[in-house]
């Protein structure tokens, strides 16, 4: 059974990443409608997939061919269109990270799709990559609890997150789209958005290993746009760090999870890139050294896969843990937000 699907949001994260996932997963799901926040791109992609193209979410919420509506709009909007479609009576929500810029708001998306039933996943493809699970088998097997994690990224230039960053009020940007990382405020604002808009793609990750967040030891902003975290949870110490450098090299997005016994990485492929899973390596105390096989499967496609197995097979869905890995990530952007703007 193939299910209609409506994208609100007409970005580089469409057209690159969600319509050649669900252009893969033809049996299970049909683009049918492509609405843009007024930049007029959604008929060109709308056109690649022979789908009807609007302007707004409005629309897509009162096309009755939509089943499931994929929210890829700016971080603002989510809570508020998660909410849209349910009241739509859409079975289903796939929405980009975050699902809410506070807890307030993930709380009220989450519980008015509990409420009728709605199937949600939040697009955490690296949670769905099939290396974390192996990863997590291993550290469940090797007998070595976790003393640190850390989650590197270094990153090309990359629009979307310099324009995410210069739309804070008064931003006072420096150069071409580069904020002012002088005063304490912008400082401030910056890592929250990056860490709401960035980190949190691993954060569920972290959660996974570390559930309890306990504090912020140290938190930073990075110029010319990224910073560097340290917080401590379920008493292991996680340090979060990204760097994006006007002459930056290839990607890197790894996570290094140090046990008593060895050290485990699980490195990413970068964003938007169809090159199959993570590569996972273990470099054990004694000397060893283990590469796993590398799985053709992606993240991209698992998350989608999850939903339809949601829709079809009626499977529940786990409401309360994306409540949490929501109210994990908030509550870490706003004490690092907090500890930078209190320095001023």
């Amino acid at each position: 059974m193939t299910h209609g699907v409506g994208i609100v949001g007409a970005g580089p994260g469409v057209a690159a990443l969600h319509l050649p996932t669900l252009e893969r997963l033809a049996d299970a799901f049909r683009v049918v409608h492509i609405a843009d926040g007024g930049s007029g791109r959604s008929a060109a992609l709308a056109a690649r997939v022979d789908a009807r193209s609007s302007t707004g979410a409005e629309a897509i919420m009162a096309d009755p061919e939509v089943e499931v509506v994929a929210i890829c709009s700016p971080p603002a909007q989510h809570a508020a269109q998660i909410v849209a479609a349910v009241a739509a009576g859409k079975r289903a929500v796939f929405c980009e990270k975050p699902i809410g810029t506070t807890v307030a708001e993930a709380e009220e998306a989450v519980e008015a799709c509990r409420r009728a039933g709605v199937a949600l996943i939040v697009g955490t493809n690296h949670y769905f990559d099939p290396a974390w699970g192996r990863a997590k088998h291993h550290l469940t097997a090797s007998g070595g609890p976790v003393v640190s994690i850390s989650v590197t990224l270094a990153l090309p230039p990359n629009a979307r997150y310099h324009e995410l960053v210069t739309e804070l009020p008064e931003a006072a940007a420096v150069g071409r789209g580069v904020p002012d990382l002088t005063r304490a405020e912008v400082a401030a604002g910056v890592v929250r958005q990056l860490l709401t808009g960035l980190a949190i793609h691993d954060l569920p990750l972290v959660r996974d290993l570390a559930p309890r967040f306990e504090r912020v030891v140290f938190a930073r902003a990075l110029p010319p746009v990224g910073y560097a975290v340290g917080f401590v949870a379920s008493g292991i110490p996680v340090q979060l760090t990204t760097a994006m450098l006007p002459d930056g090299a290839d990607t890197l997005w790894r996570i290094a999870v140090a046990t008593t016994t060895d050290r485990l990485d699980v490195s990413f492929p970068p964003p938007f890139v169809h090159a199959g899973g993570a590569r996972v390596r273990v470099r054990a105390a004694d000397g060893r050294d283990t590469i796993y096989a590398h799985d053709p499967g992606d993240g991209y496609v698992a998350e989608w896969r999850a939903l339809a197995e949601l829709l079809d097979a009626g499977l529940p869905v786990e409401y309360d843990e994306l409540l949490d890995d929501a109210r994990y990530g908030l509550q870490l952007a706003e004490t690092a937000a907090e500890l930078i703007g209190a320095a001023s």
